[in-house]
């Protein structure tokens, strides 16, 4: 079975990764030193988190096992464990992209996720 990360990224950044074929990161991920993820469990939280409000954004499913060696799993929140890609995101591991747009609520409206 494969495992799928998901990634919420602004549209203008992933468009331009597209284009470059690879996703760097965000500026919190330059930061840390790290790309972060969400698994479907904890990605709604993520948004709520630290994108409340925002529109045109993206929400992106990444084969996790097609990181390889370079995803770390490893405790963040509440020590719940947070995958972490320490290298760019290849385009080859992205499964699919998809609008994440806000209810009436301004709250973020996902589409079905896979574990």
């Amino acid at each position: 079975m494969t495992t799928t990360i998901y990634k919420i990224a602004h549209r203008a950044a992933w468009d331009e990764a597209c284009v470059a074929g690879r996703f760097t990161g965000a500026p919190v991920d330059l930061k840390d030193g790290y790309i972060h993820f969400s698994t479907a469990a904890q990605v709604a939280e993520t948004a709520a988190r630290h994108f409340a409000g925002e529109s045109d954004l993206v929400l992106v499913a990444i084969d996790a096992e097609a990181l390889g060696t370079a995803l770390k799993w490893e405790p963040s929140r509440g020590g719940l464990l947070f995958p972490h890609l320490y290298a760019a995101l290849d385009m080859a591991a992205v499964k699919w992209t998809r609008s994440l747009p806000l209810d009436a609520d301004g709250r973020h409206r996902f589409p079905p996720l896979e574990p």
